[in-house]
């Protein structure tokens, strides 16, 4: 084992990564053999969207197997590392990064225990003993593009993401494609919420943007936001206007004015990562079941026949390869 270790980190949050991992854990590593585990990004495991999402995958994992697992929600960007290797020093296997954000961290603590298998979620890690989750989030987002292109009576859609990088711009580029699929001439308004990881936790500015393009004439706004998407649904609620959820199904969240959610099977990564790592790169999308847009008794009504059918015949032509989406990450461009 690699007995390098990064700078130290101060002692009380050590000691409160250690305190909360105890907690976590009912009974010792020991007594239960290995335990997988999950480390949560900013936001927290009930976010209802990003976060929440892999936590229903390691209840699922739980209720299945009757087996405990460890977890862990950061309250700032130095606990994750601390908290993968006091989990690894525990003899947690698999442990499971949630967000882009911890690939560094992973990196950091798999090479130190190369024997224990890693996941990440949304990054990639180049390391034998890591599997690296990703998703073709351009392709649901495609679909739910096309989606409020049909519904909205305005010829205006919006979009609010979360924290301006990358990733979040594969979600626009996507739902702009699927939009200009369907309406050429639609007008599409994007804002981001912010440039800092506060940015997936902050439904006042997200209420706030989707407020200001209402008053612009949009009629459909999608949210790819984490935690701060809530305040967008609230406000397309108020303002009887629809909303698009991401990542969990969120149509629950307002009945009526949710018109879809592009889902984004993060409980399905995680569930099969516990049981069981397959180092590489495992690439999800509309073929593999890893993204796809929602529908339920909670937004039926809002989804015509019509408008489903050519959703779905878009879906396949995608799966078949007749529709070509273009990759914000790969190509850089959204044109």
């Amino acid at each position: 084992m690699n007995q390098t270790r990064p700078q130290r980190l101060p002692q009380a949050v050590v000691l409160g990564v250690a305190a909360a991992l105890a907690a976590a854990s009912g009974t010792a590593p020991a007594q239960q053999g290995k335990q997988p585990a999950v480390v949560y990004d900013m936001g927290g495991k009930f976010d209802k969207s990003f976060n929440q999402a892999a936590f229903d995958g390691a209840e699922r994992w739980k209720k299945e197997t009757g087996k405990p697992y460890l977890e862990f929600e950061i309250s700032n960007a130095t606990q994750r590392e601390q908290a993968k290797r006091r989990m690894a020093e525990r003899g947690a296997d698999p442990i499971v990064g949630i967000g882009f954000a911890q690939g560094s961290s992973t990196e950091a603590v798999a090479k130190d225990f190369p024997k224990i298998g890693f996941a990440i979620i949304d990054s990639v890690v180049a390391l034998p003993n890591v599997q690296s989750i990703v998703f073709k989030e351009h392709e649901g987002s495609f679909l739910v593009g096309m989606m409020a292109a049909m519904a909205s009576k305005s010829g205006k859609v919006g979009f609010v993401g979360g924290m301006d990088i990358p990733l979040i711009r594969k979600f626009q580029c996507g739902y702009e494609q699927g939009a200009k699929f369907v309406n050429p001439a639609v007008q599409i308004t994007a804002n981001m919420t912010g440039t800092t990881p506060s940015a997936w936790n902050d439904p006042a500015r997200g209420a706030e943007l989707a407020k200001a393009q209402f008053a612009a004439g949009v009629d459909v706004v999608f949210a790819a936001a984490g935690g701060t998407g809530v305040g967008v649904y609230q406000a397309a609620k108020d303002a009887r206007r629809l909303a698009i959820g991401v990542d969990s199904n969120q149509n629950h969240l307002h009945p009526g004015t949710m018109l879809t959610s592009m889902v984004k099977r993060v409980d399905v990564a995680v569930y099969n990562a516990f049981k069981g790592v397959k180092p590489g790169v495992t690439a999800l999308g509309l073929a593999e079941g890893g993204v796809d847009y929602a529908l339920d008794e909670h937004n039926a009504r809002l989804v015509s026949a019509d408008m489903k059918k050519r959703v779905d015949a878009a879906k396949a032509d995608i799966i078949a390869g007749r529709i070509k989406v273009i990759d914000y990450m790969a190509a850089n461009a959204c044109k």
